[in-house]
Formats: C-alpha cells, sequence, structure tokens
C-alpha cells in the first residue's frame, strides 16, 4: 500500500474542526506546529482595496496559521481534502492550503514495524 503526507496550512480557528476530522478518519497521529505566513495576497485582508493589494507599496504580512502534518494510507486522502474544505473554507483569502506527497517509506522506530503498520 502507498502512503501519502498531507501538509494543511488553516486558520488557527479551525484547528478543533481539523483535529475533529482526523479523528472521525482514524487518522493514526499528526503534528501541529504554530506557523505564520501569507499567499499570493502577502497576507492583505479582503477590507483593503483591490488597488492597494497590487500597488508597488504593498508590504508583506505575515499572518498566524497552523501548520497539520499527517501521513496516511492513499485511501484517506480525498476524504480529508474534501472534509478539511468543508470545514474550513470560508470563502475568504488567507483560508490556507492542502499540499500531498507521496511518502517512500514509514518506520516506526519502537518496534521496527513499517509501511502502514507503522502509522
Amino acid at each position: 500500500c502507498s502512503m501519502k503526507e498531507i501538509i494543511m496550512i488553516i486558520r488557527p480557528e479551525k484547528l478543533e474542526a481539523m483535529k475533529k476530522i482526523l479523528d472521525e478518519i482514524n487518522c493514526g497521529g499528526m503534528t501541529l506546529s504554530t506557523v505564520m505566513g501569507c499567499g499570493t495576497q502577502k497576507g492583505a485582508t479582503e477590507d483593503k482595496g483591490v488597488n492597494e493589494i497590487k500597488g508597488l507599496k504593498t508590504t508583506i504580512n505575515l499572518l498566524p496559521k497552523i501548520r497539520v502534518e499527517v501521513v496516511v494510507n492513499d485511501k484517506d486522502v480525498e476524504p480529508i481534502i474534501m472534509k478539511t474544505r468543508e470545514a474550513c473554507a470560508t470563502d475568504h483569502v488567507g483560508d490556507g492550503k492542502i499540499f500531498v506527497r507521496n511518502i517512500e517509506e514509514a518506520v516506526r522506530i519502537r518496534t521496527g514495524e513499517r509501511g502502514l503498520k507503522a502509522l
């Protein structure tokens, strides 16, 4: 079976919803980090005018986010993406991003178990 790493950058206030989603899917574990970042809008919020955002003087504003990392069985990727979008989308700039990467191997340090058994 192949495994994927899903990295989700979400709004801090969506963390509890995210934890609930991962628990419902029986995700074996997660890593959470408090991070700062911005996307293509450079951290500008929608209450600023479009001209301000596209203007030459726009400064990059880093906003607080939560980075959630999980490694899951391939079959769990699409349900996690769909449920995350349902729970975390506010229809406003800054809702975050989801990245999916292939994982070649996983090893549980304590037992030496490998692959999906290590998750």
